[in-house]
């Protein structure tokens, strides 16, 4: 965590739930948000978050993984300090446990997310972070 506070990634691809800029502001925290996985790659090449907000989609038609994640997870990885929470589509629990059983997931929540769910994962996100 920075001396300016946290720092937050959200990764709003889909989109279809409220915006939550306001909650994060209130928690003192700095957001940027990018539109798709490509873009937050770009980003986590310049500056590394405390936090990451991301949508899970799963594909069945991609070769190699099976959601847009798996990329992101990967090089996250590397900076275990980072905290990942993600919002998924409740039919896709079990694919997004799969995922989890390989990379570390703070929270999970399902749709639809709501304000309070979602500030009660940063919140235990921020604690973390704190040490």
């Amino acid at each position: 965590m920075t001396a300016q506070g946290p720092k937050l990634l959200a990764i709003v691809e889909l989109g279809g739930y409220p915006n939550f800029t306001s909650l994060y502001q209130r928690l003192g925290i700095t957001a940027n948000f990018v539109n798709s996985q490509r873009k937050a790659q770009a980003y986590l090449k310049k500056q590394l978050p405390d936090l990451v907000v991301a949508e899970y989609n799963f594909q069945s038609d991609f070769r190699d993984r099976t959601s847009n994640l798996e990329t992101l997870m990967a090089v996250l990885q590397r900076h275990p300090q980072v905290q990942v929470i993600v919002f998924y589509q409740p039919e896709h629990a079990p694919k997004l446990e799969l995922l989890r059983a390989r990379f570390p997931v703070v929270a999970a929540l399902p749709f639809p997310v709501t304000e309070a769910v979602l500030e009660q994962a940063l919140t235990q996100s921020l604690a973390r972070l704190a040490y």
